[in-house]
């Protein structure tokens, strides 16, 4: 029979250490490093964190309705097979190198450097707020992620995102193998140096977004108020109404309405390298390199 505590109170260094088969209820972590360090088959409800390290080298645990209080900071780390639901976080730098991760009805009040380096991980329904959201991770299934913080998902892998919003200044650098589907995204420098990087259905407000992409994607996607876009990438785009400027893609087909202002500089880019389908152009088709020369400022009309 699995033991079990109730409305329990701990406090000091490694209270429960390296415990396995606890059902925990209502019990209250104070101050005190490390209380459940090494510890495997957990159950935790309603249960309270309110010092650093509670759950380091953890296997198998469940957590619900549980607090992670500021000062828990780092508090799941190097742990596999953890499922978290209906619980909110207020300590940074949660959940780093954990594999077979999932979060359900989580909010991260300061979500700083939280879910580093893990592998496998499922986000569903989640609210966070900090810098540098899932840098490095990979294996990642997202559904319903509300993010405030800027650099999310640098060096990412193989990570598919649906009905999200991010509002982050370079999201997505660095990353490789991401599919984001009927979700909005505003900020800055928005997936530069990744690598296939696919949008489908999706919103995006960005200055200078979507640059230095090898393989860019973009289905029945909007683009409003994104400038100087494209530099450098590889594209296959197709966006629903008007594009407000682009600068030197690298190559490939783009795909809109209409185009406002077109920098092509033939010293930067092979211009021949892309195809430009203009919907509301009587010429239809625009091939770069047979428009009219650049004038000094080096701008194709």
């Amino acid at each position: 029979m699995k033991e079990e505590i109730k409305r329990g109170f701990y406090e000091g260094e490694r209270s429960l250490f390296a415990s396995h088969g606890l059902r925990l209820y209502d019990t209250v972590f104070g101050e005190g490093e490390s209380p459940l360090k090494e510890s495997g088959d957990l159950k935790l409800y309603g249960c309270m964190f309110k010092w650093k390290y509670p759950l380091w080298y953890c296997k198998d645990v469940i957590a619900k309705d549980c607090t992670w209080f500021e000062m828990a900071r780092a508090g799941v780390w190097y742990s596999d097979r953890v499922t978290v639901e209906d619980c909110v976080i207020e300590a940074p730098k949660n959940f780093r190198r954990c594999n077979e991760l999932t979060l359900k009805n989580v909010s991260f009040s300061n979500a700083a450097e939280t879910l580093w380096h893990c592998d496998g991980v499922t986000l569903d329904n989640i609210t966070a707020n900090g810098d540098y959201f899932a840098m490095n991770s990979k294996n990642m299934k997202i559904n319903g992620l509300t993010l405030y913080g800027n650099y999310p998902f640098d060096g990412a892998q193989n990570v598919e995102i649906r009905n999200s919003k991010l509002l982050s200044k370079d999201a997505l650098w660095n990353s490789k193998n991401v599919t984001v589907y009927d979700s909005f995204i505003s900020g800055e420098y928005i997936g530069w140096n990744s690598e296939n990087l696919t949008l489908i259905n999706c919103t995006v407000e960005s200055l200078q977004g979507l640059c230095y992409i090898d393989g860019l994607v973009m289905k029945n996607c909007k683009l409003l108020n994104t400038t100087l876009a494209f530099e450098y990438s590889t594209v296959d785009v197709d966006i629903n109404g008007k594009i407000d400027s682009i600068i030197n893609p690298n190559g490939g087909i783009i795909r809109a309405d209409s185009i406002d202002e077109l920098i092509m500089q033939r010293d930067r880019v092979d211009v021949s390298r892309t195809k430009i389908i203009l919907r509301q152009d009587n010429r239809k088709t625009c091939v770069c390199e047979c428009m009219r020369s650049p004038d000094r400022s080096g701008k194709i009309v």
